[in-house]
């Protein structure tokens, strides 16, 4: 039974994780990766009849930055999420059927003490590194201050301490597209018709924030759709718009819209310096720190983590911050790897090389 921060319970909970690697005798080679909004588990290799690797794969592997011969990688779904782990789309035990709207409320906080007892329960007294990029980023963020002694390094990417009005604003933009396509039904959608539309249009808005505009006119600027004119109607005529469409479309065959809601709520509502200071929050954290932003990432910009650097300086933290140079807007983590690969396998080896030094 899982204590929630809003103060109700919450269980028993399911928490669906994939390992990769080997857990080493002394089970110090240990790195937890979080996902973002629309992740899950399954962060690297394939399963049976996926068309794609997991959504991590350019990170995860033999010889790759968290790599799988020196390294046991561990990836949980959050809960709230929709891909194995205890979520709104969940059988409720007291009703027997979906929670739908009656799951409760949950924070990057929740999410994080819920993994705890996953860390807990392989054995583990402290992870190497905990890792992971924007509402990643959060979790990494909270376990680092909520359990600095469990974390020996902290790898951020692409995040920030606490949402800004705007991201405020396109989470509700998003949710209201849900909330506003007549099949969601107060969240009591399933078994029922699914409030696809709501949940593609929220899609669409949503990955509009994770390109940016440079990316956007590369891939395709002015270009149609199959057609020497536009229609001069409302069809479409542009191949952004396309895209866009098949985004929504194939986001909605994946996800559920009730867990849209809860975790997009849940990273508004994250707060690390809600009623302290940074450099107050940080006095007690993990031992090293690095921080990755990019260029282009006009979701969460550089700048938005200036005053967490500065924090963890005053609180004479090793921390490493690079922005990092790229076209792709806040999906580089994902996409442009090879500076941000770099980076990361060097941080992991300094990081062993004093756990060494200290030995």
């Amino acid at each position: 039974m899982l204590t929630l921060q809003s103060g109700l319970k919450l269980g028993p909970i399911t928490l669906a994780y994939e390992t990769y690697g080997t857990l080493n005798a002394d089970r110090s080679n240990a790195i937890l990766i979080c996902h973002a909004l629309s992740g899950d588990a399954h962060a690297a290799g394939y399963h049976a009849g996926d068309k794609k690797p997991g959504w991590w794969d350019v990170m995860i592997g033999p010889g790759k930055a968290l790599d799988t011969n020196e390294y046991f990688i561990i990836c949980s779904n959050i809960i709230g999420g929709c891909k194995g782990s205890t979520g709104p789309a969940s059988i409720d035990p007291q009703t027997k059927k979906p929670y739908g709207l009656s799951f409760p409320v949950v924070t990057i906080k929740d999410m994080v003490v819920a993994q705890k007892y996953l860390i807990d329960h392989l054995g583990i007294k402290k992870l190497l590194s905990v890792a992971g990029g924007s509402i990643g980023g959060m979790q990494v963020l909270e376990w680092s201050v909520l359990f600095p002694e469990t974390v020996r390094s902290a790898i951020v990417i692409a995040t920030n301490t606490g949402h800004t009005a705007q991201q405020i604003a396109f989470h509700e933009v998003g949710r209201q597209a849900i909330m506003s396509d007549p099949n969601w039904n107060n969240g009591d959608y399933y078994g029922k018709v699914n409030p696809s539309n709501g949940v593609a249009l929220a899609r669409m808005v949503g990955h509009i924030t994770y390109m940016s505009a440079e990316s956007m006119d590369n891939k395709f600027g002015r270009q149609l759709i199959d057609k020497e004119r536009v229609g001069f109607d409302f069809s479409q005529d542009f191949q952004v718009e396309g895209y866009l469409k098949y985004r929504g479309d194939s986001f909605v065959q994946r996800f559920d819209a009730n867990s849209y809601l809860y975790i997009t709520k849940a990273a508004d509502y994250f707060n690390l310096a809600e009623n302290k200071s940074l450099v107050e929050v940080f006095k007690r954290t993990a031992e090293f720190f690095l921080v990755l932003t990019f260029t282009s990432d006009w979701l969460y910009p550089t700048h938005q983590l200036k005053d967490m650097i500065k924090a963890l300086k005053i609180n004479d933290v090793d921390v490493t911050s690079c922005e990092i140079n790229s076209s792709y807007g806040h999906d580089s983590f994902l996409i442009e790897c090879n500076e941000q690969e770099s980076l990361v396998k060097n941080f992991l080896k300094k990081v062993r090389k004093e756990k060494k030094g200290h030995a």
